[in-house]
Formats: C-alpha cells, sequence, structure tokens
C-alpha cells in the first residue's frame, strides 16, 4: 500500500508488524531498564498498532464513571509487567530473565508516576520539567542519560 506524503509524493506505507518490529529492535540496542521505558513511553502508539482497545473495549470504556476509569488505569498500571509489555520486552530483550523484565516494566511504570508527581507548574516550564525528571531520577539512578532526555520530552509533551 502506497501513501502521499506532504510534498505530494508516493510513499510505501510501513506495514503494523515492520513497525512494532522497528520499535522493538530500537529497545533492543538499550540495556533492559532503558528498553521497559522506551516500551512504556511508546505504548500508545504499540496498542494502536495492535488494535487496542478494540472496538468493543472502547464502548465498554464510555460506560465508565470517572471514578471506574481512574480504577481501570490504575490496575493497568499496576500490572503492566503482565501484558503485552512483557511480550515486547522479552522480545527486545530473549535472553533477559522473565522475573528480571517484570521488574524491569514496573520499575519504568514507577519512574513515570515519580515524575508525573513531582511535576509542579511553578515557574517557567521547562525549568519545570527538568526539576520534575532531576527529583524522579534521584529515586530512579540507573537509568542512561537518554532516557532522562526522553523522560523530561514526553513530561513536557503530556503537560503543555
Amino acid at each position: 500500500m502506497r501513501t502521499r506524503d506532504q510534498s505530494g509524493m508516493d510513499t510505501p506505507q510501513q506495514s503494523a508488524q515492520d513497525e512494532i518490529s522497528a520499535i522493538i529492535a530500537s529497545a533492543a540496542k538499550q540495556p533492559l531498564l532503558d528498553a521497559a521505558y522506551e516500551l512504556w513511553r511508546r505504548r500508545y502508539r504499540l496498542d494502536l498498532i495492535e488494535g487496542r482497545p478494540t472496538a468493543e473495549e472502547s464502548r465498554v470504556n464510555r460506560t465508565l464513571t470517572p471514578g471506574q476509569l481512574s480504577a481501570k488505569y490504575r490496575h493497568d498500571r499496576d500490572h503492566a509487567h503482565e501484558g503485552a509489555m512483557f511480550g515486547y520486552l522479552k522480545r527486545a530483550h530473549p535472553g533477559a530473565d522473565d522475573q528480571a523484565i517484570r521488574h524491569a516494566i514496573i520499575t519504568a511504570v514507577k519512574f513515570e508516576d515519580d515524575y508525573n508527581k513531582h511535576f509542579d507548574w511553578n515557574g517557567d516550564f521547562w525549568d519545570c520539567v527538568v526539576r520534575a525528571v532531576a527529583q524522579a531520577a534521584r529515586s530512579y539512578p540507573d537509568y542512561l542519560e537518554t532516557t532522562y532526555r526522553d523522560a523530561r520530552n514526553d513530561l513536557a509533551y503530556y503537560m503543555k
């Protein structure tokens, strides 16, 4: 299948499996912990490619109260290491121990929660972003600098 880019030129469209494979290959180049964070931060794209949520799941989600939706969101985060994320990280690091994979996913989710918790819009926006990730990094010191950079960029994107 071909699509037109902004210049009007025909370009080949990447297949869903090719895109998932590219995301996993990118994560595979990193240490396990950083790979878990990269895959976690790209979960919405991975879900979209995989067809999640399904039409039925979307229909059910629209019937949930705010409290029920919040509980579902928390449950999904608390159990991220049991779902599709485990499979993605296992594909990126096939030699890693299953327990280490689960731990890396749990840590990535907690790291994201932590920098979101520390975000305080008090002053220059970018300074607030940098400060929040730096505070979280104190509790999660084992990531590469590129992961902290990605965390700052993600936090800025979602808080804008």
